[in-house]
């Protein structure tokens, strides 16, 4: 086979036949199956997850996303719950944080393995775990949807969720320490979207115009 049909082979201009292909996977090592799955691979189609605390939008961003992308939209911490057969308070009451790790691991594993494209919404605090928030960024565009902890906090309540208030006078003053906290770890998203004073639609354009460029 001489250099400028390889050449073009590598560029996708050369036509080969089935025979030929098979012999060109076998003097590389691999097999036709392995070179057509690298081969529909494409750029862009890596699963989208969104960061953020609870008000974030995840859910309603994630769902509209996904509606648009035609793309499957799943909540990381629904699959936790399925996988457990447990409500995550119970998780955290009868088994602690390190067993929900363990299970957040198991899903994000099973999620991302094959690299499909999907939007997913994660659990708030990912990122203080190393492993599975490096496990995150590797296989999927991380988008962090970015707002102040007023606007985490009215769009809860605006929801009818009056838990951020239940049995603690200074919920506000932990939410907004809790946002300090981990702004440093959400920057490390790919993508940051500043949700402050935009319509639903308005992030949505602007998380697929994020994620579109990479």
């Amino acid at each position: 086979m001489s250099e400028r049909f390889l050449a073009q082979l590598e560029s996708g201009q050369g036509n080969i036949s089935l025979i030929r292909f098979a012999e060109v996977a076998a003097a590389l090592g691999t097999t036709p199956a392995a070179l057509l799955a690298g081969a529909t691979s494409r750029p862009g189609t890596r699963p989208i997850a969104l960061l953020g605390v609870r008000g974030a939008g995840k859910s309603t961003v994630g769902a509209r996303l996904a509606r648009r992308l035609g793309v499957p939209f799943v909540e990381v911490d629904q699959r936790i719950e399925q996988a457990a057969g447990l409500r995550l308070a119970e998780i955290f009451e009868l088994h602690g944080e390190a067993y929900y790790r363990r299970i957040e691991r198991e899903v994000l594993n099973r999620l991302l393995a094959d690299g499909d494209a999907m939007v997913v919404a994660t659990g708030g605090s990912i990122v203080n775990d190393a492993s599975n928030f490096a496990l995150l960024g590797e296989r999927a565009r991380m988008v962090w949807l970015k707002a102040r902890a007023e606007d985490y906090w009215n769009r809860v309540l605006e929801q009818g969720d009056r838990r951020p208030m239940s049995g603690s006078p200074h919920a506000f003053a932990e939410l907004r320490a809790l946002v300090a906290a981990r702004e440093g770890l959400y920057a490390r998203a790919h993508h940051v979207v500043d949700t402050t004073g935009r319509t639903l639609d308005d992030v949505v354009e602007a998380v697929a115009t994020a994620v579109d460029a990479t």
